[in-house]
């Protein structure tokens, strides 16, 4: 009968615990094993874990810590490593736990002695630190370039909608005419907001925390300012302690995502409301929407309704990063493994809303007419009466009232109020003259009227969308 040292329901000593150089007398509980395990997800940072690790190769060997010919061996073995993980041959094993260490063993596998010397100076501890903030870094960068395609493609629409009147609402009612092309530019704004966090957490994103070690810095003479230009940081953390543990910067693109969707849900709630029989401002194409497994007249906006449902998701995913780091004291904690997941569903979760919104916004179809007749109802014109009656010398509140009671007819006798004669509305002013029909009561005129920066005449969309391109010229440059 053979026996075993191990307990039943664990894992070899030589499979888990090479990375702990001996400390522990049983090998890892398999469950737990894998329950602390992170390369199941973790491995998406393979890039730039090599990228990393190549770099602090590159400068170990400059400070003299390894030979040349060692760092040709260290660099040459991890660009195979990446040759194999991108062909999809490589082994990720969970008992190797992340992907430093399964990258690292097979580094290790592939140049002998050699690869166990890449690990001097640092720890895992600032090397996922450092793979979080490249690859972050990265991303933040694709996303910046989705949100430039969907701002022009808003801009291009905009640009085809300069004189296309439709409602503007508050609560929901109609309000006042304004322009489909100012309503896009509203947008935009947004989108320009979200751009602008972006591009100012990226700032916080491209320090590099490598050097740190496992918490107190390391005794080698490492050169962290060159490691930094190797990969492109703009600087080095100023304290270890704080670098190696602190994932702010990962909260802070979480506010920023949520932010971002939370404009997308905005939008995707409208173009539910004007795509519905109830509305039929605008048309989506079908390419973007499905229909129904029982009623075939169907054809549902599944594309803004995802958004608006992923929304939710992603404010999730920032209060998970809130609630993982608000109890833990410095330094690094095992708790920080758990800071990836939300932040990769938050980055895919914005990158795929974003990539279905820059392509469906330019395809989008306005029904013109038919947001012409919407601005025609609800006397949105009503507030225009009441500025043509103050230029004629109306205190506004009392021009409030009047107007209010000519609504009041024109609700009684079920007509707008350009709708109604003269002689009705001169009931209730005799300053009103047979001008009042071009001077105020026109959907033309109400919006031609707000001729000034932010407003909704034609002319100012006009400007508005110029300046929008030269913004954009610069927010990417």
């Amino acid at each position: 009968m053979t026996t075993s040292s191990n307990p039943p329901n664990s894992v070899t000593p030589d499979q888990t615990s090479g990375m702990w150089g001996g400390r522990f007398s049983e090998a890892t509980d398999a469950f737990v094993a894998e329950f602390t395990a992170s390369v199941q997800f973790d491995q998406r940072f393979y890039k730039q874990d090599i990228a990393g690790s190549i770099a602090h190769a590159t400068m170990l060997a400059k400070v003299g810590v390894l030979t040349e010919a060692e760092r040709d061996d260290i660099i040459e073995g991890l660009s195979t490593i990446r040759s194999e993980i991108e062909a999809g041959n490589f082994e990720w094993r969970i008992d190797l736990e992340d992907v430093h260490m399964n990258i690292e063993s097979r580094l290790t596998q592939r140049i002998g002695i050699t690869g166990k010397k890449l690990h001097t100076g640092r720890s895992r501890n600032d090397q996922v630190a450092t793979d979080i903030r490249l690859y972050l870094r990265d991303e933040i960068d694709d996303i910046l370039k989705l949100l430039e395609r969907l701002q022009k493609g808003l801009l291009g629409l905009a640009t085809k909608n300069v004189n296309t009147i439709m409602p503007g609402f508050t609560h929901l009612q109609t309000a006042q005419p304004v322009t489909f092309g100012h309503h896009l530019l509203a947008w935009f704004e947004m989108l320009v907001r979200d751009t602008e966090r972006l591009q100012d957490c990226r700032k916080r994103v491209n320090r590099m925390p490598l050097g740190s070690a496992a918490l107190a810095g390391t005794t080698y003479p490492i050169d962290r300012a060159y490691t930094a230009e190797l990969l492109g940081f703009e600087a080095v953390s100023e304290n270890s302690l704080d670098a190696v543990s602190d994932r702010d910067f990962a909260i802070e693109f979480n506010a920023a995502a949520a932010l971002i969707m939370m404009h997308l849900s905005r939008m995707s709630e409208e173009l539910i409301l004007w795509t519905s029989a109830q509305f039929k401002f605008v048309n989506i194409p079908d390419r973007f929407c499905t229909g129904s497994s029982i009623m075939p007249q169907k054809k549902n906006p599944d594309v803004p309704e995802l958004i608006r449902g992923k929304s939710g998701r992603v404010f999730g995913d920032l209060i998970s990063l809130l609630t993982l780091m608000k109890g833990q004291p410095l330094a690094y904690n095992k708790d920080n493994q758990e800071d990836k997941e939300p932040l990769f569903d938050a980055i895919d979760t914005v990158r795929g809303s974003l990539m279905a919104f820059a392509d469906m916004i330019p395809a989008l179809v306005p029904n013109i007419e038919i947001m012409r007749e919407a601005a025609l109802r609800g006397f949105s014109t009503a507030t225009d009466l009441a500025d043509y009656l103050v230029k004629k010398g109306v205190a506004f509140r009392d021009a409030h009232e009047i107007v209010g009671k000519a609504v009041a007819l024109g609700v009684a006798e079920e007509k707008d109020l350009s709708e109604l004669t003269l002689e009705q509305l001169q009931q209730f002013s005799d300053l009103i003259t047979a001008d009042v029909f071009d001077k105020a009561l026109t959907l033309e005129a109400s919006v031609n009227a707000r001729d000034h920066i932010g407003g909704t005449s034609p002319k100012q969309v006009e400007a508005a969308i110029a300046r929008a391109h030269t913004r954009l010229e610069q927010l990417y440059a």
